[in-house]
């Protein structure tokens, strides 16, 4: 079981509408919140979004993560060396 507050405003616009609809304010409440989650549940995450783009333009070189301390290393030798 729940309960729940309501702002003053919404719980008259909800009066409102379970008498225009001849329903209750329960089941428009239901309503609502099912239609909520199932909103909720289709939306896609932003790793969704670009999973196939991820990877799809990478320069080929696999170890670029792992050696990059080296290249930094190799890039300020090769300038003091100078």
């Amino acid at each position: 079981m729940l309960s729940v507050r309501l702002p003053e405003e919404l719980e008259e616009k909800l009066n409102i509408l379970s008498e225009q609809e001849g329903t209750t304010k329960t089941d428009i409440v239901k309503e609502a919140l099912r239609n909520y989650i199932e909103e909720k549940e289709k939306q896609t995450h932003p790793y969704e979004l670009g999973e196939d783009l991820f990877g799809k333009h990478g320069s080929g070189k696999g170890d670029l993560s792992t050696t990059y301390k080296q290249k930094v290393r190799s890039k300020i030798n090769e300038k003091t060396s100078n």
